[in-house]
């Protein structure tokens, strides 16, 4: 039983982190799809347990990548990727922090990312976990007022 609740709740967190999840139903429905036998309430369980956040914009955010969302929404003015790579342009001198937040984190399929003064680095193992972390930085990417 253990063993199920651990694969299922590795589920959420690939799922989490690759789509914009708004409600528990899309939780379920994603999980079903990946041949896991779940309800709205084993899945609200889920939630609770594994600390998942709901951002103002309604999307569901992992406890561990609360860090890195507030770094990102403060001090990231952009992204892109170019092949495996990511590049994110941040204001003046909090570089550094952000890519601490991404090497915290423990993105899947991140070997690695460095920092200058405005601009981070981020190496994946491939194009399409690059994609994947541009998406992840996407969905977590408020502007601020400034």
């Amino acid at each position: 039983m253990a063993r199920k609740r651990n694969e299922r709740q590795n589920a959420i967190r690939e799922i989490v982190r690759a789509d914009s999840v708004r409600t528990q139903r899309d939780l379920v429905d994603a999980l079903v799809a990946r041949g896991f036998k779940c309800t709205q309430a084993t899945v609200s369980r889920d939630i609770a347990d594994m600390g998942l956040h709901k951002l103002p914009e309604g999307v569901y955010v992992l406890a561990e990548d609360l860090h890195l969302q507030r770094m990102v929404s403060e001090f990231v003015n952009e992204s892109n990727r170019a092949q495996n790579l990511v590049v994110i342009k941040t204001l003046p001198g909090t570089a550094p922090g952000v890519a601490a937040a991404i090497d915290v984190a423990d993105l899947p399929h991140v070997i690695g990312s460095i920092a200058g003064n405005d601009a981070v680095l981020v190496v994946a193992q491939d194009d399409e976990a690059a994609e994947d972390v541009l998406f992840l930085l996407n969905k977590l990417h408020r502007p601020q007022d400034r």
